[in-house]
């Protein structure tokens, strides 16, 4: 095999499927990534064997067909270090030889044909998205994800497709964070599975292929698989098995305090009074009474802070703590200048909505 890449080119390719491959594993082979050069392009495989990205990359100069198997790591960090626009790698026999203008580094890959197949995107698409779309949604619910659970179901976003909306959502047991966008075309109703559970990782990945305005995402379902293909970039996962907890009936429905607040003015605010707490104290204060919202934080070895709001309200007043970290990673993804934070009694979760697309319920804390 020979090819000549366009150095950027490769090195954007790289740092996707690096993404992919473990650190750790017993199988050395998914260290690594395959190189496949084809009459006009070069298809580029990772995969730990629950996710696998199959990247094409156009801006190269067949010279020889062929297949190599490399360290990830070790190519991933001579194309970062590289000066040279172009590259030429050059492969035989399980040893990879790439040249630049003044360098030549030769590294020892593993015979090909061992590599675990990846899959492409062959037939029509399920459903598709803008990848605009999907994006967006993916950054307004990814942080709610449980990180590590034995509940593995909530490992993952859940996908709701109802007509041409798709609603994903996500939650670790404390808060929950459902956001709603629009699909470009819809699935038939009979080929989307209720319980349809992406893979936190999955989620990731696709959030960072690079966007091109107008870029539609396309996905298919096939056993308890997810293909997501998007330009030259193919994304393949297995589905998490388990049942999604139901969510709607966290949900509150029936509050009577709601009050309209500026987005970048309580983000402000919760930070700062945020800044004295501790791990012990780990929770800020939010005291609402008539036309005045203060955020308190404390602790007793640190001291006290209080950040006062003018606000329209003039219900019953209430006092609520909440986690400040949770509380400002909803607010830092509302693109809005205003959104709407919803109470019932101290001990009942608070619900922040954002126009008719985006919701985030969080449970309350014990403040002592």
């Amino acid at each position: 095999m020979k090819v000549n890449f366009n150095r950027t080119a490769l090195a954007e390719a790289l740092g996707l499927l690096t993404s992919v491959v473990p650190s750790r594993t017993p199988k050395p082979i998914l260290q690594c990534v395959q190189i496949t050069a084809e009459e006009k392009e070069v298809r580029i495989c990772a995969t730990d064997l629950e996710v696998g990205i199959n990247y094409q990359i156009c801006e190269v100069q067949v010279e020889e067909k062929g297949e190599i198997i490399v360290p990830a790591d070790r190519l991933a960090a001579i194309v970062h270090e590289s000066i040279d626009e172009v590259l030429s790698l050059e492969a035989s026999e399980g040893t990879c030889e790439i040249r630049g203008a003044d360098s030549h580094f030769t590294i020892y890959g593993q015979e090909p044909g061992h590599f675990p197949v990846v899959p492409t995107f062959l037939d029509s698409a399920d459903f598709e998205i803008p990848l605009g779309n999907l994006q967006a949604g993916i950054e307004q619910c990814l942080f709610a994800t449980a990180r590590e659970s034995s509940r593995y179901a909530i490992n993952g976003v859940l996908w709701e497709i109802k007509g041409k909306k798709l609603s994903l959502v996500a939650t670790d047991g404390r808060r929950l964070a459902k956001c709603r966008v629009n699909l470009s075309k819809a699935p038939e109703e009979d080929r989307i599975p209720e319980n349809l559970i992406v893979p936190a990782k999955t989620m990731s990945l696709v959030d960072k292929i690079g966007q091109i305005e107008k870029d539609t995402v396309s996905v298919k379902l096939v056993d308890n698989q997810i293909l997501i293909s998007c330009a030259n970039v193919v994304v393949s996962s297995n589905l998490v098995e388990g049942k999604f907890p139901k969510y709607e009936d966290i949900i509150p429905t029936d509050y009577d305090k709601k009050l309209a607040l500026s987005t970048e003015a309580s983000l402000s605010a919760a930070r700062r009074s945020s800044l004295l707490t501790s791990e012990e104290s780990r929770g800020i204060k939010l005291s609402i009474e008539k036309d005045k919202l203060v955020f308190s934080g404390r602790a007793p070895e640190t001291g006290d802070a209080q950040v006062e709001m003018p606000i329209k309200y003039d219900a019953e007043p209430i006092e609520i703590g909440f986690n400040p970290q949770f509380f400002i990673d909803a607010l830092r993804v509302i693109k809005a200048d205003e959104f709407e934070l919803e109470l019932g009694q101290s001990d009942r979760p608070g619900l922040i909505k954002c126009g008719a697309n985006f919701l985030y319920v969080l449970m309350p804390i014990s403040l002592g």
